[in-house]
């Protein structure tokens, strides 16, 4: 009997390491289903990695709590209805209070997921526009707006350099843990593989965290430091390169501006004078300093614990500055720039040239907190929907993401959003967020929806491109998730509950193609767009805008002026993905868009706030304990938590604490302890543990499914606590508005 078995493979799209699956799927009386998930021994780029998570899919896919239909609610419970349905209801609901008092009652928030998804990233714009509100918040400024900042000052563009881990001879990671989340702001399947390689050819690996984490346990050397002083440590290594005559810039110095100020600005950061307030003795910073310097290639990665703290900012500016001064910044095993095949700022207009960034084009109504990238940063979400007076958020439209989970002081964002007069969401669960909604729409599973990293590859330490058509057909009477957002912006637009959505996807594949042909510097430069959009042929939906951006990037096929350039049909031809070769030197000054043209060494914002950080070091850094999180391999932010594979096994949602502090808290390994900020208090189990420094307790995020209302079975019986009940609004990095979930001050005490 001739097998039914089907061979798919896709990129996995749940983490930032777009890593290749090899789906196996057998056929059944009802259609077909997941057999086996594994990894792509043949993708170009993640060559057979894959992680725990991405086995799940098909799990994922069968979720019975995953919505499959529009859900509305009636007298306080969400009943199923059908799309037009839930279209009706939202008109019904959200449009007279958008009639009443403008449109700045409603706010928008876009969740980390939609970067993992194609539809969201190319239509959320549409969306934005559509509702027409000031009040954009996303989960960038929870995680990584500072990244995104420093590099918008120093480059011009949102242009983040990455380690090049394959060629590399010496990488430090601060405030990062590969071995149970790959990278962030840096796209490497198998990253755990790639730090071992670097070992295997003799390289080195240090690890700054105040955690002896999977990663640092790995490492060759683990330097302990205290949690929220990663900007010290930096400048106090920058500082030695210039006072020890370290600093060999090389080729850079011509084409940036700032060095000069650095050695005055950094006076204060010998490593003598901050080794205090990192906890880490200042030979050991000197050394790392020299250890950089001596390097024949070096790179310095920060993430998630570097942005998520109070000097955020400056921390994320001094990686790079750090990587500037030992001649390591856009060099051959050094801090490099991918080239996205969908194209990016730095890849578009004049070479080396441009507007920049401008940060702070606005604030908010209630704290005056800035604009950046066009959204106000989450600190600032609760108030704009407690706060009574003109424009005060009555409404709020929700896209992916979970903030109640995953926003600081969540007991209070929780209760706000449980106050609006309408909420609509975008969304496959009833998780703590989504059941204050009156309207939920879910999107179909990740099978059944096409994907292209086009922002994450942006950040990948190789230039790939791959894309993965559904593996899975729609359900009868589904929607795509393309379809829903566009429907949806349509009605807010005043199409009506039936919108032509078709009539909006040709404006948004227009209007990219339009900009493509007023690029002087494009391959496309003046050619009719009428023209372009009929070669692009019968496409719709996403795919007919990714392939516009596809055959116009750097790699494309410039619509016939490059015959053997890339096309979204060289993709599908290549399911393994097609490996456009290794990160590209000297790529500076080209991809600069500064108004200078030059490296903004010393950007005008860090002038002022590294005032800050010096009158930081007089502060008592030992007063209170302070809270760290952590990651898990098995967990993915608040939303895989309902697969029974990955949630199996030993609690993994404790509080880290040292034997020390245990021992002078009288707490106990297994038992019950009280956890309180300023803002909240939870209770979680102990483990104790000489794996993190004294004066520390670390929780991982994303747990605390278990309030009344969420529809997540699995989750909910979960022995998980919300750490966001701890981490508070009011404790920021106030250049970025980034929220500091490092270095919360919170006191702990048994339980009995």
């Amino acid at each position: 009997m001739p097998s039914t078995n089907r061979i798919a493979h896709r990129t996995c799209p749940l983490c930032e390491a777009g890593c290749g699956l090899e789906i196996t799927l057998e056929s059944t009386p009802t259609g077909e289903r997941v057999k086996r998930i594994r990894g792509d021994r043949d993708d170009v780029f993640s060559q057979g990695y894959l992680c725990p998570k991405g086995t799940t899919l098909g799990h994922l896919h069968e979720d019975p709590d995953w919505l499959r239909r529009p859900m509305v609610k009636r007298d306080g419970e969400f009943v199923e209805v059908d799309w037009d349905e839930a279209f009706a209801t939202i008109a019904a609901g959200l449009l007279p209070i958008l009639d009443e008092h403008g449109r700045d009652a409603s706010a928008i928030y876009l969740g980390n997921p939609g970067a993992h998804s194609i539809a969201p990233l190319l239509y959320n714009r549409t969306l934005i526009k559509a509702l027409g509100t000031r009040n954009r918040f996303s989960a960038s400024t929870v995680d990584q707006r500072p990244k995104e900042m420093s590099a918008g000052m120093m480059f011009g563009s949102v242009t983040v350099p990455v380690p090049d881990l394959d060629r590399t001879d010496f990488v430090v990671l601060l405030g990062a843990n590969p071995y149970a989340s790959n990278g962030s702001l840096c796209t490497a399947p198998d990253f755990p593989g790639r730090l071992e390689r670097i070992q295997a050819r003799g390289g080195r690996v240090v690890v700054v965290d105040p955690r002896r984490s999977e990663t640092a346990e790995r490492a060759d050397q683990h330097v302990s430091i205290r949690p929220g002083t990663d900007a010290h440590l930096l400048a106090a290594v920058a500082r030695t390169l210039l006072v020890d005559d370290l600093a060999t810039p090389g080729r850079l110095a011509e084409h940036t501006n700032g060095l000069d100020d650095l050695a005055v600005a950094l006076a204060d950061f010998d490593p003598e004078q901050v080794a205090a307030t990192c906890g880490i003795d200042a030979g050991i910073i000197r050394r790392l300093a020299h250890d950089l310097a001596a390097a024949p290639t070096a790179a310095v990665y920060g993430r998630i614990g570097t942005c998520t703290q109070e000097f955020g900012t400056l921390a994320s500016w001094l990686v790079d500055v750090v990587n500037l001064l030992t001649g390591n910044l856009d060099r051959v095993g050094g801090a490099m720039f991918a080239t996205g095949a969908a194209g990016q700022p730095s890849t578009k207009g004049r070479p080396g040239v441009g507007r920049g960034i401008r940060f702070g084009r606005a604030t908010s109504r209630v704290a005056n907190r800035p604009e950046a990238l066009g959204e106000f940063p989450v600190s600032a979400f609760a108030e704009e929907i407690e706060t009574p007076g003109e424009g005060q958020v009555r409404a709020v439209v929700t896209v992916g993401g979970n903030p109640v989970s995953s926003n600081p002081n969540s007991e209070r964002l929780d209760a706000a959003l449980a106050s609006l007069e309408f909420m609509v969401s975008i969304d496959p669960y009833v998780n703590e967020t989504t059941r204050h909604a009156d309207v939920i729409l879910p999107p179909p599973s990740p099978l059944q929806k096409s994907h292209y990293d086009l922002a994450l590859l942006n950040f990948a330490v190789r230039n790939v491109a791959n894309y993965s058509p559904p593996v899975l057909p729609l359900d009868d009477g589904q929607l795509s998730e393309g379809a829903i957002m566009l429907r949806l912006a349509g009605l807010l637009a005043g199409g009506g509950e039936r919108p032509d959505t078709a009539a909006v996807e040709d404006d948004i594949a227009r209007s990219v193609a339009a900009a493509a042909a007023r690029d002087e510097h494009g391959p496309v430069h003046e050619r009719d767009v009428d023209e372009l959009l009929e070669l692009v042929g019968d496409r719709t939906g996403p795919e007919r805008v990714l392939d516009i951006m596809l055959r116009t990037g750097p790699y494309g096929d410039g619509f016939g002026a490059d015959p053997d350039g890339l096309t979204l049909d060289r993709l599908e031809e290549h399911p393994h993905g097609v490996d456009l070769g290794p990160l590209q030197p000297d790529r500076i000054p080209g991809l600069l868009r500064t108004p200078s043209g030059r490296i903004e060494a010393f950007p005008e914002a860090m002038k002022t706030d590294i005032e800050r950080l010096a009158a930081s070091l007089d502060r008592d850094w030992t007063e209170s304990m302070v809270l760290v999180g952590r990651r898990h391999v098995r967990s993915n932010n608040s939303w895989m938590h309902n697969i029974p594979t990955l949630t199996k096994g030993r609690n993994r949602c404790t509080m880290q604490i040292h034997p020390d502090d245990a021992d002078r808290l009288g707490l106990h390994d297994g038992a019950p302890a009280s956890v309180a900020s300023r803002v909240g208090e939870i209770a979680i189990d102990v483990e104790i543990t000489d794996g993190i420094r004294p004066g520390v307790v670390s929780i991982p995020h994303g747990f605390g499914q278990n309030r009344p209302g969420v529809r997540l079975r699995v989750a909910q019986e979960y022995r998980g606590a919300n750490t966001n009940v701890l981490t508070d609004d009011e404790f920021y990095d106030p250049v970025s508005g980034n929220i500091a979930l490092n270095g919360v001050p919170v006191t702990v005490a048994p339980i009995s």
